[in-house]
């Protein structure tokens, strides 16, 4: 789709919970996956098979830095939420600090013959998401791809017969390529050394991603086929290529990976039907075509990539100041959360234009909030706009543009009057342990 047009929205599922969920990607049609309970597969990744002795890799808890003042913002959801903002995450996904080895399978078929040397595709995707994940985590994620099958993995049947198309549940297609894939791959690979799989798929089986995104994720799933004796049950699925006709893509195009294992590591999608009008830019799991973008400071937190003292949990009437650094920068306080009751609040953080946020194009306090019982691709978060309808600040192509100057900056508030909540961004403040003047001062008010 031409870059003028809004980011397309494709409908991937990747669904946590119980067996039978999927979760959808993200396309002005994401609404009918969402609504699907499908499953999200992913596997463990590491190259060669196990030495006697070695431990397994897999799925694990996500381990979240937290005190009992943090108690009463750690949000939950209902069970029936598919994939959910609540923390901590639920068990099941691929854990999200350490080292995590990548399974990465270059698939085609009889009926879409891989093109060129299946390392080109790899290559389209790694170093680079890697490299992402490294920044986002402040180095807390060491996040290792491997390839024991280096070139393109025949599957048995067609394309065609797999059934693939937008929205596909795991049932039947999906589990039958999974079960294909294992079949074809196991004699050289030993999955039980691997924490998610990857299947980079030839780029010319299926329709363009201009006009339908098949990429998916299946994860949490423990009812997924199993291989060497463990489910594959956190597996990402990715199709043609991203390219927004920019001439970006050799920078850009990865980036749908990212967004893919988001949903591994138990992150929701943020765009909603109408696309990503919710959250903008601000979240890799709302856009992740065209420009460069990170994760929000709940989502860093809710992966374990944020200590305790970096989040404060503002329960205290009266008002509170808090000094925030740059999201982007390792140390200091980094998230304010404002708890309204046990399944939503405000999240106050402090974005510019540095690490993977190349397109902030006015810095300052980002306030959203984050609703643990509205379901991935409905939109769990709401980022509110300091500056309604002034259309944006950035003309990057496939951003969208009204929220790109969301963030309040020195003398703005944002209130909540009917909850009593005031967030009043009153200046630049020093960092702690420095003289520099690199954080905002932030001033919560509850009545």
């Amino acid at each position: 789709m031409p870059c003028i047009r809004p980011r397309p929205r494709r409908p991937r599922p990747h669904g946590t919970a119980p067996p039978g969920h999927r979760i959808p990607r993200r396309r002005l049609a994401a609404l009918a996956c969402v609504t699907a309970l499908t499953f999200t597969v992913s596997t463990s990744a590491g190259t060669g098979r196990l030495t006697p002795g070695t431990s397994t890799a897999g799925a694990g808890p996500i381990t979240l830095s937290h005190t009992p003042a943090h108690g009463p913002c750690m949000i939950r959801g209902a069970r029936e939420v598919q994939l959910s903002e609540g923390i901590p995450t639920p068990t099941g996904y691929t854990r999200s600090t350490g080292t995590v080895r990548a399974l990465t399978l270059m698939i085609d078929f009889s009926d879409a013959p891989g093109e060129g040397d299946a390392q080109d595709r790899y290559r389209e995707f790694f170093p680079q998401t890697s490299e992402w994940f490294r920044t986002s985590s402040y180095g807390r994620l060491d996040y290792r791809p491997e390839t024991p099958i280096p070139g393109w993995l025949r599957m048995p049947k067609s394309f065609r017969e797999y059934g693939i198309e937008r929205g596909a549940p795991f049932d039947p297609g999906y589990r039958t390529l999974v079960q294909d894939i294992v079949g074809v791959a196991d004699p050289k690979v030993d999955f039980r050394a691997y924490d998610l799989l990857n299947v980079l798929v030839t780029p010319n089986a299926g329709p363009s991603a201009l006009d339908t995104v098949l990429s998916v994720t299946f994860a949490g799933n423990p009812d997924a086929p199993t291989a060497d004796g463990i489910p594959v049950a956190n597996a990402s699925f990715v199709y043609s290529r991203q390219d927004d006709g920019s001439g970006s893509y050799d920078r850009t195009g990865y980036r749908v990976l990212p967004h893919e294992n988001g949903h591994v590591f138990g992150l929701p999608d943020l765009y909603t039907a109408e696309g990503g009008g919710a959250v903008g830019h601000w979240d890799i799991m709302s856009e992740d075509w065209g420009a460069n973008n990170d994760f929000l400071g709940w989502h860093k937190w809710k992966l374990g990539w944020l200590d305790a003292a970096q989040v404060h949990c503002a329960t205290s009437p009266g008002t509170t100041e808090y000094t925030l650094t740059p999201l982007a920068q390792a140390g200091g306080s980094k998230l304010v959360f404002i708890p309204l009751d046990g399944r939503t609040g405000y999240a106050v953080e402090m974005r510019t234009r540095a690490g993977n946020d190349e397109t902030v194009c006015r810095p300052g306090v980002l306030v959203y909030k984050v609703d643990a019982e509205v379901d991935t691709g409905m939109g769990p978060v709401t980022v509110h706009d300091s500056r309604r309808d002034s259309g944006g600040c950035t003309r990057a192509p496939n951003v969208h543009a009204e929220l790109s100057d969301a963030p309040f900056t020195p003398g703005e508030t944002f209130r909540d009057a009917g909850r009593g909540i005031t967030i009043e961004v009153a200046g630049m403040g020093a960092v702690a342990g420095t003289s520099a003047e690199g954080g905002y001062r932030v001033r919560v008010t509850r009545e």
